[in-house]
């Protein structure tokens, strides 16, 4: 998801709304100007690095690397500062001078934000030194076009494709680092760590969350029960009985799932939760291992993976949504419904079109949020794909009773045009697209109603 905005606002009536207006083109002419000074600042501690480690060589006081910690030290000091953050901006105006000068360039001119460069910097800092030059031009452009979410999303698909070519190579050495570790901690306690494939402990997660989530209500519903028997036979109630937190229950359903291998012991309603992870896959990458133009199989949370463990995941395996695409279209092909809890069809396209909140530059997962009516149905509005969009909480909220103008733009593939009260416009347009089909008409047939052209199709 992503959003552009338009820095000359719709015509009004003048007033007040023109000094609001104003006042807000003063803000971001003050933005630019910061940003030049950050830019001077990078340049200014570069210069002061070149003189330290010339008068440190100079006078043969220190090895390179104490002189880098006195300098951390002396940095963060001066700007009060942490040794980390000094660390961090020695690192970003060295990156930005050497390896990412177009970068450097781009926050130097205003055209992007000191955290686009840190992000940018961050995340192709993960890629192999060859393949970075390729890769600058178009992380620059997107930094310069995209507010910040949605910038480091995009950049990281970005970077998750070109890495593909050696994820199956990358994935299959970082499997036989797999272990688990026991860490002692304080008190008779101890840390259990165990490093596994991201889409096994993401699961684990999510089921031991389930679990525990069910046997809170049963806590709640024991200490209920014995405040009323207390009641009833006039005793002090047992204080044995406590409800835990969220976190305490998770970690007594971890030890209960490994030491005992069952949950017999906890309520009825605490079995049989499994985990519901959702897996993208390109559908011709199914048929065909060199097909590489739709990108590789994508995990929801997590990130891609390779094409052998989402053929694994999509084998049949209880508890996983399966969610296949055309590769060159991006259509739904299929919503599996062979999971714990089967999907509510429009909902979940609604939310697997957009990913995240439709607000400009909100990062809230579409999972999240809730799934409104653009047109409102006591106004008209249809229960459809074109009239829906997943808002958080706070901007569905703001979208009615902010003062702002919401409406998709029709025939967009789902964008949402927010206009502002100042009357600056933006345009929020969702992750992925949903093709519309349309049968050929014959002269005698008459057109269809919009709302009958688009299609997606279930499978379960």
């Amino acid at each position: 998801m992503f959003f552009t905005g338009d820095t000359s606002p719709e015509p009004h009536d003048g007033g007040s709304k023109d000094a609001v207006a104003g006042a807000l083109d003063a803000v971001v002419d003050v933005d630019r100007a910061i940003t030049a000074l950050v830019s001077d600042r990078f340049a200014a501690v570069l210069a002061w690095r070149e003189q330290t480690v010339r008068s440190a060589a100079e006078d043969g006081w220190a090895t390179p690397e104490m002189v880098a910690r006195s300098m951390r030290l002396e940095l963060a000091s001066a700007l009060r500062i942490t040794e980390y953050a000094a660390a961090v901006m020695i690192a970003h105006a060295e990156a930005l001078q050497d390896r990412y000068a177009l970068a450097g360039a781009a926050l130097r001119d205003g055209r992007i934000t000191e955290r686009h460069a840190a992000i940018l910097i961050d995340l192709l800092d993960t890629v192999e030194p060859e393949l970075r030059a390729g890769l600058l031009p178009r992380a620059v452009a997107l930094a310069e076009e995209l507010p910040l979410g949605a910038f480091r999303r995009a950049l990281r698909k970005l970077v998750d494709a070109v890495r593909a070519v050696t994820l199956e190579v990358r994935h299959r050495e970082a499997l036989t680092q797999r272990r688990i570790a026991v860490e002692p901690a304080a008190d008779e306690m101890a840390w259990l760590m165990s490093l596994m494939p991201a889409v096994e402990a993401h699961a684990i997660f999510e089921r031991v969350t389930g679990i525990a989530k069910t046997v809170l209500v049963a806590d709640k519903n024991a200490v209920a029960a014995e405040l009323q028997k207390a009641e009833r036979e006039g005793s002090v109630p047992d204080d044995t009985v406590q409800v835990r937190t969220l976190n305490q229950a998770r970690a007594d359903v971890f030890g209960d799932l490994l030491i005992d291998g069952m949950t017999d012991h906890l309520p009825t309603e605490a079995r049989g939760i499994r985990a519901s992870v959702v897996v993208t896959v390109p559908v011709l990458a199914l048929l065909d291992e060199s097909t590489n133009a739709s990108g590789p199989p994508v995990v929801e949370g997590i990130g891609p993976i390779p094409l052998s463990r989402a053929k694994e995941l999509c084998g049949g395996s209880e508890g996983w949504m399966r969610v296949l695409t055309h590769p060159e279209t991006g259509m739904v092909l299929s919503v599996g419904r062979d999971r714990y809890r089967p999907p509510k069809p429009l909902a979940d396209l609604v939310k697997w079109r957009a990913d995240r909140c439709l607000a400009p530059g909100c990062g809230v997962p579409a999972s999240r949020c809730q799934v409104d009516h653009n047109l409102a149905w006591e106004n008209g509005g249809n229960t459809e794909l074109p009239n829906h969009a997943p808002f958080c909480q706070g901007h569905h909220t703001l979208k009615h009773h902010g003062g702002w103008h919401v409406t998709q733009i029709p025939d967009s593939g789902g964008a949402i045009q927010w206009i502002s009260p100042t009357g600056r416009r933006y345009v929020v347009k969702p992750e992925r697209r949903v093709p519309v089909f349309t049968a050929q008409q014959t002269a005698a047939e008459p057109e269809p109603p919009p709302s009958q052209t688009g299609w997606f199709e279930q499978t379960g």
